[in-house]
């Protein structure tokens, strides 16, 4: 069997962008379970939680001038 693509973009989010960063930090898990699965959701979510934490870390390095590390 072979995947199927059903989305893709071009894309590229930019750390630096307010606008970026909070539209992946405000973005649910179920986007990323399309199955809705409960289990899968609660899975994507705790997955997920860190890099949302990260983003917003990295972002605000950027806004103060410190290299992130």
């Amino acid at each position: 069997m072979s995947a199927e693509t059903l989305f893709a973009s071009g894309f590229t989010p930019d750390p630096a962008s307010a606008r970026d960063v909070l539209a992946f930090v405000l973005c649910p898990p179920e986007v990323f379970a399309p199955s809705g699965d409960p289990e899968e959701v609660a899975a994507v979510a705790e997955l997920i939680e860190p890099a949302k934490i990260e983003a917003v870390r990295r972002w605000h390095a950027l806004q103060v001038g410190v290299t992130a590390n």
